[in-house]
C-alpha cells in the first residue's frame, strides 16, 4: 500500500514585480520631469526654479536597503533666500482671480492622475507602503483637493489670502494625501506655499507632484535640509504668514514656542497615544473585522490605535477575538511577487521607515518584557514574504504585549510601529484615566453595547474624535480634523476649516482650534 504522508512543500522563491525596480522608476521621473530631477540627484525649487543646491545625502530605501535619491539639504542662509523669493510669489499669486487659481489647481491635479502609479511606486521605495496604500494616498490627494475645487467659492467668500506664504513642515508618512492635499488647498485660496521635504523619506514623490503644479504656474517652493537648520527661516521668517505642522510632540512643542512668541498663524498636529476602550461589549465578530484594518501601514498613522484598554471580567473574550485576527496579518516586501507579472502583493504592511526605528522599537519591547510586560503575540519572520537574500532590517513583525511598565515608552507614548498594549481595567474611572493617558489624542473608540454609557462616557475621553465601536480617521472633504489636550496646537483643519486656517476673516475673528488663549470646537 501507498503511503498516504504528505510530503512537505517547497517554499515558493518570490521575485520582484516587473518594471516596478527603483533605477526603472527613476528612469521614469527623468522623462517625466528632466527640470527637476539629474541623474543622480533631485533638485530644489525656489524662487520658480529648480536650483541644483544644497548638499545631496545617500539614502536608502526601507523596502531592502537599496540605495535611492536622498534630500538636498539647504543651509539656513539658502533657505531665507527661498522664502524671500516665495512672499514676492505670494503678493502676486493672491491677486490672480479665483477661476484662474481654479483653473491652474484643476490642471495640476489631471496631471497627477495622469501619473498616479509612478507617484505611488515612489511611495513604495520611499517610505515603503504597500501597493494599495500607497495609491490610496495618491487617491486621497488627488480626489480631496478636487472636492474644494468644486466648492471653494463659498468657502473662500469675504475672505483674503494671508499676508505670506504658508509654510508646511510634515512627517514622512503621508506626503501626498496630506503634504501635498494641504499645499494645493492653501494656494486654491489665494497663498503661495512652501513645503520642507521629509528627512525620512519622500523627496522623489513629493519633487515629482512639486515640478507637476509648478508647470501649472502653481508658486510651490520645495526644499530639503534639516529642522534645526532651516527653522529660523520656515517657521519664524517675518515672511511667512502661516506655519503648517504634522509631527512629534518634542519637534511641535518648538514649534509652537516659536510661533506664539512671533503671534504667527499655526496648524499643529502632534502625537497622541490614540486608545480604544472595551466596557460591556459583546459584539466580538466586529472587533475581529476590523483588527487587521487596524495594522494598515503598520500602524504608522498618526490615527492608529496602538493601545486597548479593556474591562478585566472580558480579557479572556478580548484576545479570543483579537488573537486569530492579528495572527492573519500579511507582511513582507511590497513588490514581492510568484511570477513577474503577478499582480502586487496584497499584503497589511511593509518595513516601518528605516532599519534605525526598527531596532527602536525591538529595543522598546525587549526592555518592555524584561521590566514584567507579558508578550501575548509575536509574528514570526518566517511567515512573512522576502525575496532571496534581501536586506530585512526595517521589518519589524507585529507584537502584542500586556501591561507595558510605566517606565517603558510604550506606556505612555505612540511608537508609531507595529505594537499594540493593552491595560486592564475595573471600574469606569480607571478605563477614562487609562484612555486619557497621553493628554489629548486625536481619536479614540470605545466599543460597548449600550448607547447610553457611550453618550456618557465618550465626552470625558480626550480625543477629537472618538468612534462608537468603529475606528476614527483623519477624514476627507467635509470632515473636521483636529486635537485635545497636547496633540494639537493651533486651527482645527478639514473641510471649510482648511480654508479659513490659511486666509483672513472680519477683523477679530476666532478661529476653531486649540490656542494657548482659547479652545474653541467647531
Amino acid at each position: 500500500m501507498a503511503s498516504t504522508a504528505s510530503t512537505p512543500t517547497t517554499p515558493t522563491t518570490l521575485t520582484l514585480k516587473s518594471e516596478t525596480s527603483w533605477p526603472e522608476a527613476w528612469q521614469r521621473c527623468l522623462a517625466v520631469a528632466p527640470e527637476a530631477f539629474r541623474d543622480d540627484r533631485v533638485l530644489n525649487l525656489w524662487d520658480a526654479t529648480w536650483q541644483a543646491d544644497g548638499r545631496a545625502l545617500p539614502a536608502t530605501s526601507p523596502v531592502d536597503g537599496s540605495p535611492i535619491a536622498g534630500p538636498p539639504r539647504l543651509d539656513g542662509a539658502t533657505a531665507h533666500q527661498a522664502v524671500r523669493a516665495s512672499l514676492d510669489q505670494h503678493r502676486a499669486w493672491r491677486h490672480i482671480p479665483l477661476p484662474e487659481r481654479r483653473a491652474r489647481v484643476a490642471a495640476t491635479l489631471d496631471a497627477l492622475t495622469q501619473h498616479r502609479e509612478l507617484l505611488a511606486l515612489l511611495l513604495v521605495w520611499e517610505i515603503g507602503k504597500p501597493w494599495r496604500l500607497a495609491q490610496a494616498d495618491v487617491d486621497r490627494a488627488i480626489d480631496g483637493v478636487r472636492w474644494y475645487v468644486d466648492g471653494i467659492d463659498t468657502m473662500i467668500d469675504g475672505r483674503a489670502p494671508l499676508p505670506g506664504p504658508v509654510s508646511n513642515i510634515a512627517s514622512w508618512n503621508y506626503p501626498m494625501s496630506v503634504l501635498v492635499h494641504a499645499m494645493l488647498v492653501q494656494a486654491l485660496a489665494g497663498n503661495a506655499v512652501i513645503a520642507k521635504t521629509p528627512t525620512d523619506g519622500g523627496v522623489a514623490c513629493l519633487t515629482l507632484a512639486c515640478a507637476l503644479a509648478a508647470r501649472e504656474g502653481i508658486p510651490v517652493t520645495l526644499v530639503s535640509g534639516s529642522g534645526g537648520e532651516l527653522s529660523e527661516a520656515l517657521v519664524r521668517a517675518p515672511e511667512i504668514g502661516c506655519v503648517s505642522f504634522v509631527g512629534g510632540r518634542d519637534t511641535g512643542a518648538a514649534v509652537a514656542t516659536a510661533v506664539a512668541d512671533l503671534g504667527k498663524r499655526h496648524i499643529l498636529e502632534q502625537e497622541g497615544l490614540n486608545t480604544w476602550g472595551i466596557w460591556n461589549h459583546t459584539d466580538w465578530d466586529a472587533l475581529t473585522a476590523v483588527i487587521p484594518k487596524l495594522f494598515d501601514y503598520g500602524k504608522q498613522r498618526c490615527t492608529a490605535y496602538p493601545r486597548f484598554v479593556v474591562q478585566r471580567s472580558l480579557f479572556d473574550d478580548f484576545l479570543a477575538a483579537y488573537l486569530p485576527a492579528v495572527r492573519t496579518l500579511k507582511i513582507g516586501h511590497p513588490l514581492a511577487v510568484e511570477h513577474p507579472d503577478d499582480p502586487y502583493p496584497t499584503l497589511d504592511f511593509g518595513p516601518v521607515i528605516n532599519a534605525a526605528k526598527a531596532k527602536e522599537l525591538t529595543d522598546q519591547v525587549a526592555e518592555a518584557i524584561d521590566r514584567g510586560a507579558i508578550p501575548l503575540h509575536r509574528g514570526k519572520p518566517a511567515d512573512a514574504r522576502f525575496l532571496p537574500g534581501q536586506d530585512t532590517a526595517a521589518y519589524v513583525q507585529p507584537v502584542t504585549l500586556l501591561n507595558p511598565p510605566p517606565s517603558s515608552p510604550l506606556h505612555h507614548a505612540e511608537p508609531f510601529g507595529p505594537v499594540d498594549t493593552i491595560v486592564l481595567v475595573d471600574t469606569e474611572a480607571e478605563l477614562l484615566a487609562a484612555m486619557n493617558a497621553s493628554n489629548g489624542a486625536l481619536v479614540a473608540t470605545l466599543s460597548t453595547d449600550d448607547k447610553a454609557t457611550y453618550d456618557r462616557l465618550a465626552p470625558q475621553i480626550r480625543a477629537f474624535k472618538v468612534g462608537h465601536g468603529k475606528p476614527r480617521s483623519r477624514g476627507d472633504r467635509d470632515e473636521l480634523f483636529g486635537g485635545f489636550g497636547a496633540s494639537w496646537r493651533g486651527a482645527f483643519v478639514g473641510g471649510e476649516l482648511l480654508v479659513r486656517a490659511v486666509t483672513e476673516g472680519p477683523a477679530g475673528e476666532r478661529l476653531p482650534g486649540n490656542f494657548p488663549e482659547y479652545q474653541l470646537m467647531p
